[in-house]
């Protein structure tokens, strides 16, 4: 069985705002701002998708869900994620494991951190155990560290289960 791995990477401007919900990997935060974006603006699961994407060389987010589209307008990025997840099952792969850093100074994460993983977990069907959530400053440097931005990282290694036959374009599962 073949392994592989992918990086995504995020950001997203971030403004005054306080009648809309700010999240991030599908919780609601309570925070003064929100990102601008075509979507929700949920930063880590953008990153994360990327890096599932990349990582099974399906292209990227811009390609799938294109801001240019205006379905994708205030799109709930869980819904985005599940269909991203969707899309790996169909090529014949699962997700072994999930490292994310969500980089800004404030809101704090720390006491969304648990609720991001089983969020994560029941989206994507893997084991808490196997998501690693990490929040980082940037020890107030750039704008993500004076609080005009937010961004993410995201790392995920991805498993085939099947095999493509491409002549025939039947998947056989490995035993």
């Amino acid at each position: 069985m073949s392994t592989r791995v992918g990086i995504g990477y995020d950001i997203h401007k971030l403004i005054e705002n306080k009648e809309l919900d700010f999240k991030l990997l599908g919780i609601s935060i309570p925070f003064e701002k929100k990102c601008v974006a075509h979507s929700d603006g949920d930063v880590a699961i953008h990153a994360l998708i990327d890096a599932m994407l990349g990582a099974a060389a399906l292209g990227d987010i811009g390609t799938h869900f294109p801001d240019t589209d205006p379905k994708y307008k205030n799109a709930d990025s869980t819904i985005l994620l599940k269909k991203t997840y969707q899309l790996l099952k169909e090529t014949g792969f699962v997700i072994e494991n999930i490292d994310i850093n969500i980089i800004t100074e404030k809101p704090k994460l720390t006491p969304y951190i648990d609720a991001m993983r089983t969020r994560l977990s029941e989206i994507l069907k893997i084991d808490a155990d196997n998501i690693s959530i990490k929040a980082k400053t940037n020890e107030q440097l750039d704008a993500i560290g004076k609080g005009k931005a937010i961004a993410a990282q995201a790392i995920v290694l991805i498993r085939r289960y099947r095999v493509k036959n491409s002549k025939f374009k039947i998947y056989s599962y490995k035993v």
